[in-house]
């Protein structure tokens, strides 16, 4: 077997951490990633969660709505979660007064509302009540200091008000926004508010710590980004209940005929129950508020792993040139297919994140060396092809 070079080694080392410290080179692996998630089927068989699916018109009637919490208050629910924000017209009045006799009688409401960085420096400040117990650099938060969109004042005085603005970098990277920065205040999200209220959570009682976590006091800790994001797999989303706003009118007319039982709804009372229409971020904030129920977070496997990696094939290298071009291109193939596999198998089941391109590109980078490079002199083919013939008998 040819010795590896000491001096590939130390070149390949080099390049390892230059890859695991360089962010650019970092973000690159979410590429990968985002492929793993797409393909990946998470082994957790349910959450306490039930989304309704209100259609595409955002936001829903007054009526629409209306009807959607008539609907819900016959499984007597503890927690509802409404994501558009419900800012009607004026000629909409008497309408609106009949979503609030419902609203009224939900114990905890939660409507989503808009903030906005720039604001008419004339309009009246919105005070948000933040969180006390931060620590941590604040310079990554998304910075707000207005609100865009919110429910008219009539029904904000039924609800509390959570905000669900999506910065366009945080979807495409697969995170979900868990904190904002408004006027110096850190403030929850939507996202965040739905827990804590479905968690009977205070602001006083969170501690966080910006690029670290968020500790609640009943035990959960919630891992976060420096920009305050959480980081799901979108198909979290599809281990909560999804029904549609038709179904649960089934449902409830179904219950009310048969009284207390029947239907599949009848665990509501426990459960946080989230309503977006179509045209929103819904699978993103029911994946995250379903990773967080489960506590399946996403998370990088140690760098360690990919120093073990790059260090192991840099040293066959010299091993991988004793065999002919074509079976390395296959090995290099079913390898390669075999580390997707694996790599997807991992994070369905224990939600741990494998690298793919710095293990996989050294791979190929060692195969092409070994395929471009002349054969050592020694090798197994080489012997073969220059042994003499036996003399004939």
């Amino acid at each position: 077997m040819e010795r590896p070079s000491i001096f590939v080694i130390i070149v390949v080392l080099l390049l390892c951490v230059l890859f695991l410290r360089e962010p650019r080179f970092q973000r690159s692996e979410e590429i990968f990633l985002r492929w793993v998630l797409r393909h990946s089927e998470p082994t957790v068989k349910g959450v306490p969660l039930t989304v309704v699916d209100v259609g595409k018109e955002n936001p829903p009637a007054p009526l629409e709505a209306a009807l959607l919490v008539q609907g819900l208050l016959e499984f007597k629910p503890t927690v509802v979660a409404i994501e558009p924000t419900l800012q009607w017209g004026e000629g909409t009045k008497d309408q609106e007064q009949i979503f609030m006799d419902q609203a009224m009688r939900v114990p905890r409401l939660l409507l989503g509302a808009k903030l906005t960085a720039s604001v008419d420096p004339d309009a009246p400040v919105t005070e948000i009540p933040g969180f006390t117990n931060v620590s941590g650099r604040r310079g990554d938060l998304p910075e707000f200091s207005g609100i865009e969109l919110q429910p008219d004042e009539d029904v904000r005085i039924l609800s509390t008000v959570g905000f669900t603005n999506f910065p366009s970098q945080t979807a495409a990277n697969l995170t979900v926004p868990l904190l904002f920065q408004y006027r110096g205040e850190v403030i929850p999200t939507f996202t965040l508010q739905a827990l804590m209220l479905w968690l009977r959570v205070t602001p006083e009682e969170v501690k966080i710590d910006i690029g670290s976590s968020i500790q609640l006091p009943n035990g959960v800790n919630i891992p976060i980004r420096s920009d305050g994001t959480l980081l799901v797999n979108p198909r979290m989303a599809l281990r909560s209940r999804q029904i549609t706003i038709d179904e649960l009118f089934l449902a409830a007319q179904q219950h009310e005929d048969r009284g207390t039982t029947g239907t599949h709804l009848e665990d509501i009372p426990t459960q946080l129950v989230l309503s977006h229409t179509t045209s929103t971020e819904p699978d993103l904030i029911a994946a995250a508020i379903a990773t967080i129920q489960s506590k399946m977070y996403v998370h990088r496997i140690s760098p360690i792993f990919d120093c073990v990696m790059v260090v192991l094939v840099a040293a066959l290298s010299g091993w991988l040139r004793r065999f002919s071009r074509v079976d390395l291109i296959i090995g290099t193939i079913a390898f390669s297919a075999a580390y997707v596999l694996i790599a997807v198998g991992t994070v369905s089941a224990w939600a741990i994140w494998l690298p793919g391109f710095l293990p996989l590109g050294a791979v190929w980078i060692s195969v092409l060396r070994a395929i471009i490079l002349p054969k050592p002199r020694d090798s197994a083919r080489n012997v073969a092809a220059t042994a003499p013939t036996a003399a004939p008998q």
